[in-house]
Formats: C-alpha cells, sequence, structure tokens
C-alpha cells in the first residue's frame, strides 16, 4: 500500500494532514529543539537522528525542517545559522558545499489553481545542489531546480531554475552573472 509520505517523496500530491506526517514532523520539531538549544551547534548528534544522510556537516542552529529525514548532505558542507529547508521532497547536497545565513531551500509546492489548493494537498519536487557550491546568505532555491558542481548562488538570489556547473547567479529570478557560464550573458541584460 502506498502511503502518503511514499507519495510525497515521490512528488506526487499528498495530504500533509496525514497522522503519519504530522508524527514525523513533530518528531522533527523535537529534534531541532534539541539542537537550537546548544551553543553555535556545539552538540550536533541529534542530527545523525534527525538527517536522512548528516555526513557530520557542521549546522549552526537554528535550523529549520519539514521532516529532515529527507536531506542528505556530503562531505564537509556548512549550513550558517537561521536556514530553512522544507524537505517533502529529497534534498541533495554535495561534498563541502557552503551555506550562508538565512537560505531556503523549499522543495514544497502548491497548486496553482486556488479550487486545488483549498482541497488541501501538496507536492514537492526535489532539489540538488551539486559539490563545492558556495550560497550566499538570505538565498531562496525553489522546488525542482539542480545547481552544479562549483556554481556560487550570490546573496539574496532567488533561484527559480537550474544552475551550470561553475556559473555565478544572481538577482531575483536569479540569472547568470559570472563564471564558466558568463560568456552567455551580453552586457545590461
Amino acid at each position: 500500500m502506498t502511503t502518503e509520505y511514499d507519495r510525497m517523496v515521490a512528488g506526487q500530491s499528498y495530504d500533509p494532514a496525514d497522522p503519519q506526517l504530522v508524527a514525523m514532523r513533530t518528531e522533527a520539531q523535537r529534534l531541532m529543539r534539541l539542537h537550537a538549544a546548544t551553543i553555535k551547534g556545539e552538540d550536533q548528534s541529534m542530527l545523525g537522528e534527525l538527517l536522512g544522510t548528516w555526513s557530520e556537516a557542521r549546522i549552526r542552529p537554528p535550523f529549520h525542517v519539514d521532516y529532515g529525514r529527507n536531506i542528505h548532505f556530503g562531505q564537509g558542507c556548512f549550513v550558517n545559522y537561521g536556514c530553512v529547508f522544507l524537505d517533502v521532497a529529497p534534498v541533495r547536497i554535495g561534498d563541502r558545499t557552503q551555506i550562508g545565513p538565512l537560505v531556503q531551500i523549499l522543495t514544497a509546492d502548491h497548486p496553482r489553481e486556488a479550487a486545488e489548493r483549498a482541497a488541501g494537498l501538496e507536492s514537492g519536487r526535489a532539489i540538488t545542489i551539486g559539490a563545492d557550491v558556495w550560497i550566499g546568505g538570505g538565498v531562496i532555491v525553489l522546488p525542482g531546480v539542480t545547481v552544479g558542481d562549483g556554481a556560487t548562488l550570490g546573496a539574496g538570489a532567488v533561484v527559480t531554475r537550474d544552475v551550470p556547473a561553475g556559473a555565478t547567479v544572481g538577482g531575483n529570478p536569479a540569472r547568470v552573472i559570472g563564471g564558466r557560464e558568463a560568456g552567455s550573458v551580453k552586457k545590461g541584460a
């Protein structure tokens, strides 16, 4: 039998009020509260319980998630203060990726039609962030985005589409402003 959790992580419409999902979010909140009570995250042992793959990423509290278990960190990652990862679909972060303060990684999505939203169903799309990526403070990464290895997401960028490896993006919506892909950007664009 397919559960609402199975539907959720597969990117299908699901009911967030499902009792199993509510219990999972409650447990994630308990673990986030324990992490938030530490000073600069010096005791991060609860992150092994919270996250799908922790790989001993350094995560400064507060750190906010929906479920946690759908987040997978590579080796040597760092997450600064106040980040929000809405992980209704998988979030995969490559080795040595550095994430600035107040970054939002949002897999959660909602129907575009008001009548469909009123039905209370949600969905999500996975986010993949490559290795050696730098994500500046206040960046928002929207559902379904893939960020290539070595990319830089400039502070405050709203990333609505895939970012090529080695590119530097900035703005709202984010556009390539430097890096390997900069030659394809016209002056004044």
